[in-house]
């Protein structure tokens, strides 16, 4: 380690420098490196100060607080190939493998035997893009003009590995015509640059001391009296210290421990079931057609596999699917299959679990509710993801009304701290009336957080229920978002510990 030492004093007020400016012996180090030099990188300025660039970053951190350097950031964006542009880059585009290929007319079916289906598809598009031939009858005749583009040379001057824009040498509009086929992608570098401000300069010309300094004091300094002859760090006062905090519940999880402890007050008992359910359990016993768009409400991810189906219901249900079995009803007036019943999906909603365990236990009094994860095919977005929490809920008994859910629902709602609730008519494929309670929100207006309503008979009498059956689905996340006052339901889930730290507890 090549370090020159500059001893002096500070002359502007004859305090010493260490102690006017309150500088660490590391500050020191990484000020006297930085001098008569450009703009190092941490890595580069660890490599001729002997420190770890962690130490680095953190000396000039504080040093740029107190005005002597500068710490800069500059995005560097870099290309790659693809593991799809690594195999191009060897064997060539498709249309050039096509081009390749060919010995005057050739059919597509002769060009797919000495390539690929893959790659002939691929190349045709391209060929007769790029103007390398022409397709006649089934024949791919070339024209003769099979040049090597600048596609080609980006890919090949990309093989070396992660290069800038300017070393592609080609332009952006090649470069993204890549990126659309998915032969090169694009990376972000951040890099940061640590540079002397004026203030900087001036100190190191009137040099620095560098002297070992005592950061703690400890019990054999004292007996030995070595303290007398060292210097110790000298501490600022007036810095804020750290903030501390106390362990807590996530916020989401506090909120939903909330709304599971009112429906265990009101009376309720808490269910769960398995995550992957049956198309039976998840659509068919809650007659959704198999073959009607209804079914599609819900984006669903399917899954390989399937399961048993009960041998006790599914008759019943394939009978009321198809001609309403021995109710009034006329069904869904199509044949219905046990082949599509029993594949595998991930739950769409937690009705799944609650109408499995209504078919277990058919006689009242029940009121059970279940609290858990549901999974959608949905595009990621401020007030939408793949996978969400949802509460459900049901109770049957004799005489119960419309009238029974409408008071539960806005028990329920009050006790979650909204004032105003109101029902607004909806519909659902297995319940009949249905509503979605809606709560008010200042600033917001009338808010939509659910669905709810009567099993249909169509529900129930396959499953050996004969009493009414009311039954919600409540929206946890939505609710969640308007409590802790979010504009974007990806904060309920995101791995920041500042978020969590600094975001209060719901309170009802």
């Amino acid at each position: 380690m090549n370090i020159i030492y500059k001893i002096g004093i500070l002359l502007t007020t004859g305090v010493k420098m260490n102690h006017q400016y309150n500088l660490t012996t590391n500050e020191k180090i990484v000020l006297i490196n930085l001098e008569n030099k450009d703009n190092l990188t941490p890595s580069e300025l660890a490599q001729i100060a002997g420190l770890k660039i962690e130490t680095v970053v953190q000396s000039s951190f504080m040093l740029q607080e107190k005005g002597f350097v500068e710490v800069s950031e500059q995005i560097i964006e870099t290309y790659s190939l693809t593991p799809e542009g690594k195999e191009y880059a060897i064997s060539g585009l498709p249309e050039r493998q096509m081009i390749s290929a060919l010995c005057g007319p050739t059919s597509l079916e002769e060009l797919k035997k000495k390539l690929s289906p893959h790659i002939v598809s691929i190349a045709t598009g391209w060929l007769l893009r790029k103007g390398w031939g022409s397709i006649e009858q089934g024949n791919v005749i070339p024209t003769g003009k099979a040049l090597v583009g600048d596609d080609e040379k980006a890919l090949a001057n990309l093989s070396s590995g992660m290069v800038t824009i300017e070393q592609i040498g080609v332009n952006n509009t090649t470069i993204q015509d890549l990126m659309k086929r998915k032969l090169i992608s694009r990376n972000e570098d951040k890099v940061r640059y640590i540079g002397l401000t004026p203030k900087g300069k001036e100190i190191l010309q009137h040099g620095i001391t560098l002297d070992e300094e005592i950061s703690q004091l400890t019990s054999e300094i004292l007996k030995s009296g070595e303290w007398k002859e060292k210097k110790f760090r000298p501490y600022n006062i007036h810095t804020p210290p750290r903030a501390i905090y106390c362990a807590k519940v996530h916020p989401y999880q506090c909120l939903i421990d909330q709304m599971r402890q009112i429906f265990l007050e009101m009376g309720f008992t808490e269910i769960k079931g398995d995550i992957v359910q049956s198309s039976f359990w998840n659509f068919d016993a809650l007659f959704q057609p198999q073959d009607h768009p209804a079914r599609e409400m819900q984006d669903t991810f399917h899954l390989e596999g399937t399961s048993e189906l009960p041998e006790e219901y599914k008759d019943r249900v394939c009978a009321m699917h198809e001609h309403g079995g021995d109710l009034t009803s006329k069904g869904w007036g199509s044949k219905w299959s046990e082949e599509i019943a029993c594949k595998n999906v991930l739950r769409t909603h937690t009705t799944a679990v609650t109408i499995k365990y209504l078919a277990d236990n058919p006689y009242p009094p029940i009121k059970a509710f279940c609290i858990d994860r549901a999974y959608r095919r949905e595009t990621i977005d401020p007030t939408h993801t793949p996978e969400f929490e949802q509460l459900e809920g049901v109770v049957m008994d004799k005489g119960m009304t419309f009238a029974n859910l409408l008071g539960l629902l806005a028990e329920f709602y009050h006790r979650m701290g909204f004032k105003d609730v109101r029902f607004r008519p909806g519909y659902f494929p297995y319940t009949e009336p249905s509503v979605e309670p809606e709560v008010f929100v200042e600033g917001l207006g009338w808010v939509e957080l659910g669905g709810a309503g009567v099993f249909r008979k169509e529900v129930t009498h396959p499953l050996g229920i004969k009493y009414p059956v009311l039954a919600w689905g409540l929206g946890v996340s939505r609710l969640a978002m308007l409590k802790l006052n979010l504009k974007d339901l990806r904060e309920l889930y995101q791995s920041d510990i500042d978020w969590i730290r600094k975001t209060p507890s719901p309170k009802l």
